[in-house]
């Protein structure tokens, strides 16, 4: 297709959400708990320490369901004003692992928590949900316009399950809703050769040209993707073809 003017993605106007915060220097569904940990602590001040440790030594003894809600549970709103915005989605993270909080408890969480809440239950998945039982939330959240909670939503357990039909407009919401698609799990593993992408791509391009908008840079990273040579098929690779 022409290459039109590209510029940095940006919202268009009608979505909310903060965008994606860089947060404390670790991803907390691509790192693993133990060195999330590390991190986090090395981090907090002594108080926050403390708080930590109590939080997840409780959630270690009493782990699943107890009662209406459990003790870990209420640390989890907790997690915020007690470690700090920056550091919040680190410590909810592993305090539902160390409650070894399973698909039924997630889905428990996400919907009755915050949006906080919800983004750190969705960066929770790769490490506590093996299967694709828990996509009901990814794609729940990929329905909303709040990009933090996109942008967690296509981390390694969207990256692994969602089927190429839903993927591939899941990046298109990025590009509209300005989230960076840097923040795609495995995006060149999937947009490798992907040529019903390309097309998707070039049409949202075309569409924006004609009304006299600019394209977003993103858009030509991801194009440039689609152009390599697909990897082959393979038990592994579950979103390879169409479901």
């Amino acid at each position: 297709m022409t290459r039109p003017h590209a510029a940095p993605a940006g919202p268009d106007a009608g979505t909310t959400g903060r965008p994606p915060a860089p947060g404390d220097g670790t991803t907390p569904a691509v790192t693993p708990p133990a060195d999330l940990r590390h991190h986090l602590t090395a981090r907090l001040d002594g108080a926050a320490r403390a708080w930590l440790d109590q939080a997840l030594d409780e959630a270690t003894a009493h782990p699943g369901a107890h009662g209406p809600i459990s003790v870990w549970e209420l640390r989890l709103a907790e997690a915020g004003r007690r470690c700090g915005p920056e550091h919040a989605d680190a410590a909810r993270v592993l305090i539902l692992h160390a409650a070894t909080a399973d698909a039924e408890a997630l889905t428990r969480v996400y919907r009755q928590g915050t949006a906080d809440e919800r983004r750190a239950v969705l960066h929770a998945l790769p490490h506590l949900v093996p299967g694709p039982e828990a996509l009901p939330l990814v794609e729940d959240a990929l329905r909303t316009n709040d990009t933090r909670l996109v942008a967690a939503a296509l981390g390694p357990y969207g990256a692994r399950h969602l089927d190429a039909h839903a993927w591939r407009h899941a990046v298109l919401k990025c590009l509209f809703t300005g989230v960076p698609v840097a923040l795609v799990a495995d995006l060149a593993g999937r947009a490798r050769g992907d040529a019903e992408l390309a097309r998707m791509l070039g049409d949202y391009a075309a569409e924006r040209t004609a009304a006299g908008r600019t394209v977003p840079e993103d858009l030509h990273r991801v194009l440039a993707l689609t152009e390599a040579a697909p990897a082959a098929d393979g038990p592994d690779a579950p979103h390879g073809k169409e479901s």
